[in-house]
């Protein structure tokens, strides 16, 4: 076995040590409930079967060699110390264990009880020493609790070889069956991964290749399809290229699972056992030495995330596989990310938020009065009724027309690749708000958004040509003359459909023409319906009003997005409800009458429509006040931020205590640095409780919300202890100074992030790399006690907090 075990174990070995020296005022004696013995046979073939014998005080239990070491309890592991020494295998040859719940760690383990036997056969092709030393690792626990992991020590005089003959009954009833080889070579050390990658490059043509990966999934673990959304949910998987000239075409995958994931509270996009993503890529003039890269990913089961490194890769084109693609999707479900049945639902979305912003568009200064115009164009062109509906079908199918040929246009000019850039960049999200902030107050009369008046004059005078011709430029006048009114909806609705798919700016736009065109050609078809439409008024004023204040608050939600992703801190929850109870607010006595802009004209009466959509949004500027002070906001839950993203003013804390607390009883810590809180912990004399974390760590947002509000909780996070929270999942960039590469495991762990960085901190210190995960540090760094994860009951969390608070104490 490696020396890696005793690196991660070291801070529960010194924890062992600690409580031995340190807890006489709480014991009488150290509770061992586990005694070894060990012994060596001679098997006459020039290899030595060393016997690692287990007596297990009833009640209690010692684990597998087999488990998880990043997510339960510290399996059972051999290290030997002697030189010249030779396994047979990896691992020992262990007996057949229990599975069973463990109530410690909620999950279904592989332990012993009673008696057990480990058995590692060695040889020596060299010199044969006088002693074989060494030591085990291991762990032991009952119903309710556990004891920290504890090293023993053994040194086997092979002066005192036993004869084969004389070996024990290894595995007997009360040894729980044969020995058992774990199926495997034992388990791994180092961050724990549940997706192995291969990378491979084929070539494709001239100047242009394909980056294959496929990824090989753990049973019980998924990873995310490309088509989620990056800035809300899990981290879609992604590539991204560092070679210079070398350029990222489309992204192939298969249809993804579309299912609700608990760790998220949301529907995604995943993937399940083996799955590949093909990325085209293309250079000019010379083939590139190298193609690098990152692969982006991360992996989930139905409890908790994991956030693993960015997968590295060099590629030569020198070295490119030859023949076909590899078929991506043996079940022919192959498809750009996002397409088929996965994106199907994404469309009709896109569809219907096109639709409702045509049928909006409907009702605007711009377009209602254009509508018996319309009529009278065709009425006067068409000689029988026959023919009146043929030029209104086609007067309609040159909207839908010219509407999709924009999305068609935008998609053909700027490409699937740089929409989904652009679409999920902070900066283009800050750029979106600026837009439509300028649309919005537009609508409310500061100014009109219109197109050149030539434009205008030209098509109209094509217009009148008559015929097929005439019929379509009066399409395009209308889309021309009513732009100060369609323009801000049509550059809402191009915002919304900006997430890289093709269909995306189509269906949106193929939404909004069939909205525009409906009425149109209807009316245009029947002449007489025109009498039961309402006159042209003030309302249509109002109309505009009501979307332009729309407009105005659905651009913060752009401004949130990127403020959440740069973690700027400039919109937190509170400002942005703040912002739309405004919005609401506004709308709702706007309704009423009580707000005039320029261009209105005075409200005599007060139609049961209008107030009852007044009513509404007061009801909702309501409803949204207690999100102020930290109520959950279900109705609109994931609109607003997070409410981890919040303000942390008015809180206690300061002046020297651990973290922060809300009005609301949100507790945050003080420090997202190991070293700055360790350095407070230090100058308070408290211990250091460190919490891994991630922002998109849906488990770890109801810990904070369900367990430490507790009045307890809060005492020993807020006054007793230096509350520090590490994000694991953080993305920014490390200084170049501090970036490295970490022997971890047998493999090379690039630190290139801060969350690279609280990564590595936590599997190699304390053997987990999953969250939430809490921990107790003393003054030296080293762990109080076992640490734990994700359990919403409070007595449980206080408990810990309890035992490592005494351990502190007891130690200064």
């Amino acid at each position: 076995m490696s020396v890696k075990p005793f690196k991660l174990l070291l801070p529960w070995f010194a924890l062992a040590i600690s409580m031995v020296m340190g807890s006489q005022n709480v014991d009488a004696q150290i509770h061992d409930p586990v005694v070894w013995d060990f012994a060596a046979y001679d098997n006459g073939d020039g290899t030595i079967d060393l016997d690692f014998h287990a007596e297990i005080e009833a009640g209690w239990h010692v684990y597998s060699q087999f488990l998880d070491p990043f997510d339960g309890p510290i399996p059972t592991s051999f290290t030997f110390e002697t030189e010249g020494l030779q396994t047979a295998d990896s691992v020992a040859a262990e007996c057949e264990p229990h599975l069973e719940y463990d109530p410690n760690f909620m999950m279904d383990l592989l332990f012993f009880e009673k008696e057990t036997h480990w058995v590692h056969t060695v040889s020596f092709p060299g010199a044969i020493p006088d002693t074989i030393k060494g030591y085990l690792t291991f762990m032991v626990c009952d119903e309710s609790k556990c004891l920290p992991p504890e090293d023993v020590d053994f040194a086997l005089a092979l002066a005192d070889l036993k004869p084969e003959t004389s070996k024990p009954n290894y595995c007997s009833a009360g040894s729980h069956g044969a020995f058992d080889d774990g199926g495997s070579d034992g388990a791994p050390m180092g961050i724990y991964d549940p997706v192995q990658w291969e990378i491979a490059l084929y070539s494709t043509g001239d100047q242009m290749a394909t980056i294959v990966a496929t990824a090989s999934v753990e049973s019980g673990w998924h990873v995310y399809s490309n088509d989620n959304d990056p800035l809300d949910g899990p981290i879609p998987t992604s590539f991204t290229l560092s070679s210079e000239g070398v350029e990222a075409g489309a992204l192939q995958e298969c249809t993804p699972e579309v299912h609700y994931d608990p760790n998220f509270d949301m529907e995604v996009k995943s993937f399940e056992g083996t799955v590949s993503w093909a990325l085209e890529v293309r250079w000019q003039g010379e083939a590139p030495d190298q193609i690098e890269g990152l692969l982006t990913y991360m992996a989930c089961d139905d409890s908790k995330c994991i956030f693993p490194p960015d997968v590295e890769f060099q590629l030569s084109p020198s070295e490119v596989q030859q023949g076909p693609l590899p078929e991506l999707c043996p079940d022919g479900e192959e498809g750009g990310a996002g397409e088929e049945e996965a994106t199907d639902d994404g469309l009709l979305v896109l569809f219907l938020l096109g639709m409702g912003l045509g049928f909006a568009a409907l009702f605007t200064p711009c377009v209602f009065p254009l509508i018996p115009m319309t009529v009278s164009f065709f009425t006067k062109q068409s000689k029988t009724r026959a023919e009146g509906i043929r030029n209104a079908l086609i007067y309609g199918a040159s909207i839908i027309f010219i509407y999709t040929g924009l999305g068609l246009l935008l998609t053909a000019v700027f490409g699937v690749d740089v929409l989904n850039l652009i679409s999920t960049d902070p900066y283009f999200n800050i750029g979106l708000f600026v837009l439509l902030v300028v649309f919005g107050v537009s609508f409310l009369g500061a100014f009109e958004i219109q197109l050149p008046s030539s434009w205008a004059n030209k098509v109209d005078a094509q217009a009148d040509r008559g015929g097929l011709i005439g019929i379509f430029f009066m399409a395009a006048t209308l889309a021309i003359v009513s732009f100060s009114c369609t323009g801000p909806l049509v550059g809402s609705a191009l915002a919304g459909a900006a997430t890289g798919d093709f269909g995306g700016p189509v269906a949106v736009m193929f939404g909004f023409s069939l909205a525009l065109a409906i009425p149109f050609t209807l009316f245009s078809a029947f002449p007489g319906w025109l009498n039961s439409l309402p006159q042209s008024g003030g309302w249509l004023t109002s109309v505009k009003v009501v979307l332009g204040l729309l407009e105005i608050g659905f651009a913060f939600k752009f401004l949130s997005n990127a403020d959440l992703v740069l973690q700027l801190g400039l919109l937190k929850r509170e400002l942005f409800i703040a912002i739309w109870i405004a919005v609401a607010l506004c709308i709702a006595v706007y309704l009423y009458g009580g707000l005039r802009f320029p261009h209105d004209s005075k409200l005599e009466r007060m139609s049961v429509g209008r107030w009852s959509l007044g009513t509404v949004f007061l009801v909702l500027a309501i409803y949204m006040m207690p999100g102020m002070w930290g109520a959950p906001l279900n109705l609109i839950s994931g609109f607003p931020p997070p409410m981890f993203y919040a303000e942390s003013s008015g809180s206690v804390g300061a002046g020297g205590h651990g973290a922060g607390q809300t009005a609301s009883g949100h507790v945050e810590a003080r420090f997202r640095d190991y070293d700055e809180g360790l350095a407070a912990a230090k100058a308070e004399g408290k211990p250091m409780i460190l919490d891994f974390t991630g922002w998109a760590c849906v488990n770890c947002r109801k810990m904070e919300e369900q367990v430490w509000p507790h009045p307890e909780v809060v005492k020993y996070l807020t006054e007793e202890a230096v509350l520090v929270s590490l994000y694991v999942d953080e993305r920014k960039a490390l200084p170049e100074a501090e970036q490295r590469v970490e022997q971890f495991g047998g493999k090379d762990f690039r630190v290139r992030t801060v969350g690279n960085k609280w990564t590595y901190l936590q599997a190699s210190r304390f053997g987990t790399n999953a969250q939430p995960f809490y921990v107790m540090i003393d003054h030296n760094g080293e762990a109080l006690g076992n640490g734990v994860g994700y359990d919403p009951d409070p007595d449980k969390f206080i408990a810990f907090l309890k035992d490592n608070m005494a351990r502190f104490k007891a130690g200064q």
